[in-house]
């Protein structure tokens, strides 16, 4: 991050690709924290939070999370929606929500909710293992 203009350029290959703003990139962070707080109230196990907004212009954050039924699922999922909704941040798209990975599409936010045999199919961990992981369990959101 530049101090002196408090932005964040964001690089594909070497060039530019976008600059963003601390105030949204910070919002961003709330967000997925809010988001990586719902699934945790929901009982979703092995929730992360990786920040990817270094690799990729797209997205800010991803949140991941396992549960044990369908119903776990869709409940963490459906959730999200509400608690972002709080704070004007509505979901833009929705995947997969009769299979076993629901992704969730926020724009800066994205959740994926998976079973634990899909979690380790697609290991999301593993392809992004560039992304540092969020330490969202100590993290202060502003109201």
């Amino acid at each position: 991050m530049t101090t002196a203009t408090k932005t964040r350029e964001c690089k594909t290959n070497g060039e530019l690709t976008g600059i963003r703003d601390a105030a949204v990139l910070q919002r961003a962070f709330e967000n997925a924290c809010r988001v990586a707080n719902t699934c945790d109230e929901f009982r979703g196990h092995d929730v992360i939070v990786l920040d990817t907004s270094e690799i990729t212009p797209l997205f800010d954050y991803f949140v991941i999370a396992t549960g044990k039924s369908r119903r776990q699922l869709r409940a963490m999922a459906d959730h999200s929606d509400d608690v972002l909704a709080e704070v004007g941040s509505e979901r833009r798209s929705t995947s997969g929500y009769e299979t076993e990975w629901i992704c969730h599409d926020y724009g800066d936010v994205v959740l994926h909710v998976f079973s634990p045999d899909a979690r380790v199919e697609f290991d999301l961990e593993n392809l992004w293992a560039d992304a540092p992981r969020v330490d969202w369990k100590s993290a202060t959101i502003a109201d």
